[in-house]
């Protein structure tokens, strides 16, 4: 994946990322804050933007399986979202 890629899809689910991973209870609320002060810290040091999933791998407070995990629950959140919403159709698109 490239980074943009990556940045975009932090963009879209690092809220929810660190929330679910809170949600199912593989972090504490504590560990999810400390991990966003890290992203946030490295970001403004110039360092670029780490995934919260990163930070907490990097840690040793999530596996690799946990993570996956997650994902998961997020890609079936998005689709039920998308199912939820109507669809644009074509003649609308500019």
């Amino acid at each position: 994946m490239t980074t943009g890629s990556l940045k975009s899809i932090s963009d879209k689910y690092c809220p929810r990322f660190g929330q679910t991973a809170v949600e199912m209870k593989f972090i504490t609320e504590a560990q999810l804050k400390e991990a966003l002060c890290c992203q946030i810290e490295e970001e403004l040091s110039g360092q670029g933007r780490r995934l919260v999933g990163a930070i907490l791998f990097g840690r040793e407070w999530m596996t690799g399986d946990q993570i996956e995990q997650v994902m998961n629950a997020l890609l079936k959140r998005m689709r039920r979202e998308e199912e939820r919403s109507p669809a644009v159709p074509q003649s609308a698109q500019p």
